[in-house]
């Protein structure tokens, strides 16, 4: 098995299954990609448009071909040169699935009652699933609650929907069970087609979801690469702030969102920080103070969803829920890496002790294995729920850095400590600009992150809309960013995206706290805000966050590790949140402006080298000279490769360019694959990037 020198992350539908991804196989082989990238490809819930609600994992979805259209699919691929990764959910499974009827019908006496992790209760797991007072309905042998079905009768029982159900759960998402991938029956039994696949060479990489909700994800993964035969595996685990991958756990590296945030940042001015957080909380009324933020909505997502799992957490180390509440949500990462019996890592020491009392730091470091393994499945959907699903729609002076894994107080990051990150970067991790899960796609960044440049002129912009419509404060400015970040945008668009950052914020409304006037207010908000001259502002905009946008592709395609490119980002992409981010793709279209083109020949020509050098080869920072040398950011890869962007284009014209400024290439002579200009020696930035604001230079 090859591991990838790139790959390409497709989101399969219904509506586009493996016949459609084989039909772009020559277009995704001339971009330059290695291996395609395909999310959950197991039989889930026949409607879903993810996929990581699997209900068999005994076969392969049949709405995208089954098992004989992936085998197809795969020839047709390596007909082209290229191969599949294959996207796995080992933490959890839709709760309508044959398995867990079985579960529900007979308790522990069921051959899968050791799949799920219940927390048992007189014999039976509760379902929180009642409503609205209906009662449920005897159907035969089925008992019927509106859309729902159970064995009648079964040990269960139903509960009303606020409450938690009986058993581990993917974060909040109730209709999502955990699974007990550390079982080794419940491991091979969830894994079989994968491993098949992988045994016959269809699939040759894996992408693991979510692994902080597993028990022991070392294990797992240690479990997973002696199965697998040590084939290319990369984990969705979000790392904060200075957080690196555990050296022990068995894979080639992380999804990429912490290069991600740092590729934001590095395009970011720092001294945009203190006038754009003032102004955000003049406009909204909001504290200045995005820790406290977010402690206060880890607090509010402990009340509101997380009951159950601090009852189970709390009775585990035999503690006062509410101390576990003031524990969990002093939490600042997803996870302490403590596995029961070992001597625990000196960070996750330093963080339990700083967050907890003693004799319950004690307990989670060292205590009853449950009470540890507990706490470590809990702080991730605490910190998910209530930083990336709360917080970040609470705090937003610069939305472009409310990302997942970010830390939106962190604005800039110098050259010299991004150089430094990238050089400790593992060879194989994966890296990333956009995903299914982001927030806003990368162009929506790329522009927003102007705004740090320009803090005046957005102000006065913002005044002159929000003189023209307002709503509420909460939402409004968030709106201002996002209408900027994604135009043009249709009212359906931006009405669909206002609600769900309004029930995410949980200050007026939420997702179980409906408000329909309110509701058809953002709707009417929408509607005009659509109609304000905001695209004047964009345009005097988007020749700089062109820089931006160009400068972070060509910095993620071509420093340390595999660069995925996701649906339709080698051009540009305008989209928010899932599910505006999910949208069907049209491949291989024309480009549309200027940005489209640059960025299309920018990604192929980068993927295209990276198939010509090594994918270990060496990381080496470059760095200008002059008075414009901040506004630059260069490395080489190897003897045969260098990359140059601009950086800060905003303040680098308002100093008068590239003047005076010089950069040293390695020794030889480079051919840039952007403009097919040639150079050597000492080059002046102003000839190098004279015509384009990257440049992509290959060996002679």
């Amino acid at each position: 098995m090859s591991r990838p020198t790139s790959t390409y992350r497709i989101q399969l539908t219904p509506d586009f299954g493996f016949a459609q991804v084989a039909e772009i196989a020559p277009y995704l082989r001339e971009l330059g990609v290695s291996h395609v990238y395909l999310s959950p490809i197991l039989q889930s819930v026949p409607a879903s448009l993810h996929g990581y609600d699997v209900v068999d994992h005994s076969s392969i979805r049949a709405e995208f071909g089954g098992a004989s259209g992936l085998r197809e699919l795969a020839g047709h691929l390596a007909a082209h040169d290229l191969a599949i990764v294959a996207d796995i959910v080992p933490n959890h499974m839709n709760t309508e699935n044959a398995h867990f009827w079985s579960v529900l019908k007979d308790g522990t006496a069921s051959p899968y009652a050791g799949w799920f992790d219940i927390d048992w209760d007189g014999g039976k797991v509760a379902l929180p699933v009642l409503g609205d007072g209906a009662e449920p309905v005897v159907d035969g042998e089925v008992l019927r609650y509106y859309e729902h079905e159970y064995p009648y009768p079964g040990h269960y029982r139903l509960v009303p929907y606020t409450e938690g159900p009986g058993y581990r759960r993917f974060f909040d998402v109730s209709s999502l069970i955990g699974l007990r991938a550390e079982d080794p029956a419940v491991f091979f039994a969830t894994h079989e087609v994968i491993f098949w696949l992988l045994d016959e060479g269809l699939i040759e990489g894996l992408r693991v979801d979510h692994p902080d909700g597993l028990a022991d994800p070392r294990g797992y993964l240690e479990r997973l690469r002696q199965r697998s035969g040590g084939v290319w595996t990369v984990v969705e685990k979000i790392l904060i702030g200075e957080e690196r991958l555990p050296a022990d756990w068995a894979c080639d590296g992380t999804t990429g969102y912490e290069t991600l945030n740092r590729i934001t940042r590095l395009f970011v001015d720092p001294e945009g920080a203190d006038p754009l957080i003032r102004l955000f909380a003049r406009q909204t009324g909001q504290s200045t103070d995005y820790r406290a933020v977010a402690d206060r909505s880890k607090r509010d997502v402990l009340e509101l969803f997380f009951t159950a799992e601090v009852v189970r957490l709390a009775r585990a180390a035999e503690e006062d829920p509410e101390t576990i509440k003031d524990v969990l949500a002093a939490m600042p990462v997803y996870r302490a890496y403590v596995v029961p019996g070992e001597r625990p890592p000196p960070d996750s020491v330093a963080i339990l002790e700083e967050v907890a009392p003693p004799e319950l730091a004690r307990k989670l470091l060292y205590g009853p294995a449950e009470a540890v393994v507990r706490f470590q499945q809990t702080t991730g959907p605490v910190m998910a729920k209530g930083v990336e699903d709360t917080a970040l729609y609470r705090w937003y002076p610069l939305a472009a850095l409310n990302e997942v894994g970010g830390e939106p107080d962190a604005f800039g990051i110098e050259v010299k400590e991004f150089h430094e990150f990238c050089a400790g970067l593992p060879p194989y991790t994966m890296t990333t600009l956009s995903t299914h899960d982001t927030k806003r796609s990368e162009d929506v960044r790329a522009r927003l992150a102007v705004l740090a440049e320009i803090p005046e002129e957005w102000a006065e912009a913002v005044a002159q809309w929000s003189a023209a419509l307002a709503f509420d404060p909460h939402l409004d400015y968030l709106a201002w960013q996002n209408l900027v970040g994604a135009w043009p945008i249709s009212a359906e668009r931006l009405a669909a995206y206002l609600l769900k950052a309004a029930r995410e914020a949980k200050t007026r409304i939420s997702w179980v706290r409906p408000d329909p006037a309110y509701e058809q207010g953002v709707r009417d908000f929408a509607e005009r805000a659509v109609r304000l001259p905001v695209g004047e502002f964009v345009a005097r905009i988007d020749p700089y966050a062109m820089v931006n946008s160009l400068g972070a592709k060509i910095v993620q395609l071509m420093m340390p590790g595999v660069p995925d490119v996701y649906q339709g980002n080698e051009m540009t992409d305008f989209s928010l949140v899932d599910p505006d981010n999910r949208r069907p793709v049209t491949f291989g279209r024309r480009p549309a402006t200027a940005w489209d083109a640059a960025k299309l020949l920018l990604t192929s020509q980068a993927l295209r080298l990276r198939r010509r050098i090594e994918p270990a080869a060496p990381y080496r920072p470059l760095f200008a000279s002059g008075e414009a040398a901040g506004h630059v950011v260069a490395f080489a890869r190897g003897r045969g490769a260098v990359a140059v962007a601009t950086r800060l284009p905003v303040r680098l014209a308002r100093r008068g360019g590239w003047a005076g400024t010089t950069l040293m290439l390695p020794p030889g002579s480079w051919h840039d694959l952007m403009t097919g200009c040639r150079f050597t020696g000492r080059i002046p930035m102003a000839h190098l990037l004279g015509r384009n604001p990257v440049a992509l230079l290959e060996r002679s």
